[in-house]
C-alpha cells in the first residue's frame, strides 16, 4: 500500500504563487509517472501536469507557462510550483502516482483558492 501526503494548498490573491508538495510512502516500488490533477466544483477532474521518472513533462494548456512540475526521486516527492494564479485555478488539487507495477494511487486532495 502507498500513502500520498499533500501539502501547500491555501488561499492566495490573483497573481500570487503557491507550491504544492506530495510525498509518497509505504510499499514503494520504483515510481513511474507522478502528476497533479484538479477538480473544480461541478467540473470533472482534469490533468494539470505530469512528469515521468526520466523528467519528461506535460501540462494542461491552461497552466502552461505559469505552473512548473518537478520531482525528487530520492524522496519520492513531486512538486507543483504555481505562479500567476487566476481565480479559475481554484480547485481541489490531487496528487497521482503510477508505480512501475501498474498500480495507481491518489492523494486526499488539497484545496487551492484564488480570490481577492
Amino acid at each position: 500500500q502507498v500513502q500520498l501526503v499533500e501539502s501547500g494548498g491555501g488561499l492566495v490573491q490573483p497573481g500570487g504563487s503557491l507550491r504544492l508538495s506530495c510525498a509518497a510512502s509505504g510499499s514503494i516500488v520504483p515510481i513511474n509517472a507522478m502528476g497533479w490533477y484538479r477538480q473544480a466544483p461541478g467540473k470533472p477532474r482534469e490533468l494539470v501536469a505530469r512528469i515521468t521518472r526520466g523528467g519528461t513533462t506535460n501540462y494542461a494548456d491552461s497552466v502552461t507557462g505559469r505552473f512548473t512540475i518537478s520531482r525528487d526521486n530520492a524522496k519520492n516527492t513531486v512538486y507543483l510550483q504555481m505562479n500567476s494564479l487566476k481565480p479559475e485555478d481554484t480547485a481541489v488539487y490531487y496528487c497521482n502516482v503510477d508505480l512501475v507495477t501498474g498500480h495507481n494511487y491518489w492523494g486526499q486532495g488539497t484545496q487551492v483558492t484564488v480570490s481577492s
